[in-house]
């Protein structure tokens, strides 16, 4: 098992002393820094650690300071992490050890860190992963309702619990670098992302970035404990508008597309969570969209990729915000960007990205930003300003002291605690959209009977980055699916996932229909089959169950669905996102142990066609507007 060898040489490299750690492999002559180094004090300003670090690194261990590689591209081979002196590693959406358990993710991030503690500086790395509601790779975590339910809970204190949590048990585990959370503004629901951002209105996001305080704490001492992470603001910035039909990867049609707006629209609506982002939270990095802005200004159709654009990631964000985190591009993203693979190094770089995501290719970037810098291409000055940031944060976060897992809080991942949290965000996510004669709330007492696959599927229910990048139907985290938990209230209901058990004599049927899982573009509405329309198996449920009793229809999905046509069959109509892990929450409000109290985040369209539509749009006309939301008190 990869975790166990890890964890032997992790062991083994504890054991090392300093004074004969290896030397960096671009220099095998240099010797190792004096025990009494100045970067090696904790007691000294991190500012001026930094400055002592970075003047005795060599061009090769700057540059390996600045690359991300994937954990797999390692794992066969460790010794590489200290050949290159890597910067850090991240886990890709389905990219864990063997068994996928708190002590194999420890174990392989240590084992990891061992390599980098032999280089000739024993700077630590950093390791990052997609942990964007709960630590979402791990199987046994705790997994939260999806940002979209989060923002109709309109509940940042809530969002703050909910990614300390998140951090608590990501850095349990091993990794002290979070990619989230996503402050997005989603102004298109046909976009396969629309579910990882927490609304249309630029200032719902902005009240529900707490979570990046739940992240890294509100100082920055807060860092180093063992219950923080760095977070990451993503994806900066647009990248929830973007024009249908845009994107240029592949069959997807908004995600990686192109922005085609004006400055002001841009700046008042996707540029305003970072300014709060990062002058409010101090966000400690943030991840540049795939996406490309076209400025209406200048004329239509030249679009400039984010990772390649100058003005927004220095000239804004680093020098008018004063963002002082670190760039982190995303997965092969200047790989998109015209010219050869050295002008795609240098264009980035020179925008302003700090650190490169480059999952299988960290040796040939290493050695084509090395050539960059040596021929003048690209400035030391910019080198040492990237390098600068992301040592700060290595500082911050205490691992020069303690480069490896903190297991303290281990124990606490998934623990009855954290789910209770879990639970009561599911609670206040449920959005009431429709209530006629008061059907809800049930009553135990009432023969109810529950069809629909996704009354009883906990992947369904969770959706995308659960366990793997997509996610998947079926028994795929621990949980409570939203059967369970209305059989926890009511033991003795009927369960027929196609309706096809006889109907009659029930008091009221519950239909629960919606997504199966999926990530990014691949969502994305007119990629294959997707569509914002219910399947043909859940208008079949509704015409059944409903045509024979009172009816509640749940949507389990990342988005608004077109209900418009099934609405006057249905008696109560509830929304209930993406819950999790924690399906009771979907029962606790069924069963009126906690009142309805969400409010939609987002307007919700009369038909696909309708799309894109928001709250301030002329001849504004959906069929729920953004904030809508009943109470089963009333």
């Amino acid at each position: 098992m990869i975790g166990t060898l890890l964890a032997t040489a992790a062991l083994v490299a504890a054991a090392v002393p300093a004074a004969t750690a290896r030397t960096s492999g671009s220099d095998p002559a240099l010797a190792a820094p004096p025990a009494n180094a100045p970067y090696l004090n904790p007691r000294l300003p991190v500012a001026a650690r930094v400055h002592d670090l970075l003047g005795r690194m060599t061009l090769q261990e700057k540059v390996g300071q600045m690359t991300q590689a994937e954990r797999s591209s390692m794992a066969t081979d460790p010794t590489q992490i200290t050949d290159l002196d890597l910067g850090s590693l991240l886990s890709g959406g389905g990219s864990t050890p063997t068994p996928n358990t708190p002590v194999a993710w420890a174990d392989m991030v240590d084992g990891f860190q061992a390599q980098a503690m032999s280089t000739r500086l024993r700077i630590p790395i950093l390791y990052g992963i997609d942990s964007v509601h709960g630590d979402n790779n791990l199987v046994g975590a705790t997994i939260f309702p999806q940002n979209i339910a989060m923002g109709a809970t309109r509940d940042p204190k809530l969002v703050e619990q909910e990614e300390h949590i998140t951090a608590t048990e990501t850095r349990a585990s091993g990794p002290q670098w979070v990619f989230a959370a996503c402050d997005c503004v989603v102004r298109d629901d046909r976009w396969g992302r629309t579910y990882e951002s927490y609304g249309e209105d630029p200032k719902l996001v902005e009240e529900m970035e707490t979570g990046i305080d739940g992240f890294q704490g509100t100082s920055v001492k807060d860092l180093a404990s063992p219950d923080h992470v760095l977070a990451t603001s993503k994806h900066f910035a647009g990248d929830g508008d973007t024009s249908y039909g845009s994107s240029t990867n592949g069959t997807y049609t908004l995600d990686q597309g192109i922005d085609i707006v004006d400055w002001k629209h841009f700046k008042d609506i996707d540029l305003a969570p970072y300014v709060t982002a990062v002058q409010q939270h101090h966000v400690g990095s943030i991840m540049p969209s795939y996406s490309s802005v076209d400025w209406t200004e200048d004329g239509v159709g030249n679009p400039v990729k984010m990772s390649a654009n100058k003005q927004l990631l220095t000239n804004v964000l680093k020098e008018k915000i004063g963002f002082k985190g670190f760039l982190i591009s995303d997965w092969q993203a200047i790989e998109q960007l015209p010219g050869d693979y050295a002008t795609q190094v240098r264009t980035a770089v020179n925008a302003g990205l700090d650190m490169f995501m480059e999952p299988n290719s960290a040796p040939k970037f290493e050695q084509t930003l090395i050539g960059e810098v040596q021929d003048g291409q690209v400035a030391t000055s910019r080198i040492d300003d990237a390098v600068s940031r992301i040592l700060t944060a290595k500082f911050e976060l205490g691992l020069f002291e303690h480069p490896y897992t903190n297991r303290t809080n281990i124990g606490t991942i998934g623990s009855p605690a954290h789910r209770a949290v879990a639970r009561q965000a599911v609670a206040e996510s449920q959005v009431l959209l429709k209530n006629a004669d008061h059907t809800l709330p049930l009553k135990s007492s009432q023969r109810v009977y529950v069809a629909g696959a996704n009354a009883d599927d906990i992947g369904n229910q969770a959706g995308g980055w659960t366990v793997s990048w997509q996610g998947s139907s079926g028994d795929t985290i621990p949980g409570t699916t939203i059967l369970q938990g209305i059989r926890q209230d009511d033991p003795d209901v009927t369960y027929s996932a196609d309706a096809s058990q006889p109907t009659g004599g029930y008091d009221v049927g519950v239909v629960v229909v919606g997504e199966t899982p999926y990530a990014e573009g691949v969502g994305d509405v007119g990629n294959g089959s997707n569509t914002l329309n219910l399947s043909a198996a859940d208008q079949a449920n509704i015409d059944t169950v409903c045509g024979a009793m009172k009816c509640v229809v749940l949507d389990v999905a990342g988005r608004p669905q077109i209900i418009t046509g099934d609405l006057p069959k249905i008696d109560s109509y509830v929304m209930s996102w993406l819950p999790g892990s924690e399906g009771e929450g979907v029962a606790d409000t069924l069963f009126g142990k906690h009142a309805y109290t969400g409010k939609l985040p987002v307007s919700w369209p009369r038909s696909e066609a309708q799309e894109p539509i928001n709250i301030g749009d002329k001849d504004y006309d959906p069929l729920f507007p953004f904030g809508y939301g009943l109470t089963d008190r009333h």
